[in-house]
């Protein structure tokens, strides 16, 4: 499978791709039934909702945010990482072999109902440590997301604006409380997923979610490649995890 020139183009102008049914709802379930197992368990390593916003609750000391590495957690997300048909489109839009890399996204993501927090307005790069941008992650939807229970939002065009430091708080997120920021995101978009919808976003694409208000967990499935040329910065994470190369 390959993309078209307009495809090629869009992500190149909005730093995003949506790719409607890419994988069977199968498929979708057969993921998801394991990661609930994961979660039922909460089975290392994992990161909580508390150690994510920093409150020392109980509530959200318990809640899941995500499963890590996913990679090693079970051959079924390692197949769908190492997807073939993905393979030619990553290529298409790095210009260059695409390597899977396991210190970042490579994660079982979640919006647990009642106990999930909101995702701010940031880039994903602010914690990565790379020697260029040139990395995509893809998202893949295990069930319906939407408004109501925390689905992504993109600033179309954000992975090449370029920001003053004041433009992010001491955590690098997004501030929203600066008017030039306000008037960026307004130009917010988001789409309702289905299970087996993918989008591909660039490293420096502006994106959030917000909490699930709805009845019933969230669970999405997250992994990041790079472009071979991209060499992770030694002594840091990044470097601390291997790396398969998709060839």
């Amino acid at each position: 499978m390959e993309l078209d020139q307009d495809q090629i183009e869009q992500f190149e102008r909005d730093g995003f791709l949506l790719m409607r049914g890419f994988l069977e709802k199968r498929n979708c379930e057969i993921i998801k039934e394991i990661a609930k197992v994961h979660l039922k368990y909460a089975i290392e390593p994992i990161e909580t909702e508390s150690e994510y916003i920093g409150i020392n609750d109980e509530r959200y000391k318990k809640s899941i945010r995500r499963l890590r590495q996913a990679y090693d957690r079970d051959i079924v997300f390692r197949e769908w990482m190492e997807n073939r048909e993905i393979r030619p489109i990553l290529q298409q839009l790095l210009g260059e072999r695409a390597v899977l890399v396991t210190a970042h996204h490579n994660s079982i993501m979640t919006k647990l109902a009642h106990t999930s927090t909101q995702t701010c307005w940031h880039r994903d790069s602010r914690y990565w440590s790379y020697s260029g941008k040139n990395l995509i992650s893809v998202w893949l939807a295990l069930s319906v997301e939407n408004s109501q229970n925390g689905v992504l939002e993109f600033i179309p065009g954000s992975h090449k604006m370029v920001f003053d430091n004041a433009s992010f708080d001491d955590k690098s997120f997004f501030r929203v409380d600066r008017e030039e920021n306000q008037k960026v995101i307004a130009q917010k978009v988001s789409f309702d997923l289905e299970a087996g919808d993918i989008v591909l976003f660039h490293s420096e694409l502006l994106h959030r979610a917000n909490a699930n208000r709805s009845e019933e967990d969230k669970i999405s499935f997250v992994y990041t490649v790079k472009g071979e040329s991209v060499k992770a910065i030694e002594g840091t994470r990044s470097s601390k995890f291997k790396e398969i190369p998709l060839l």
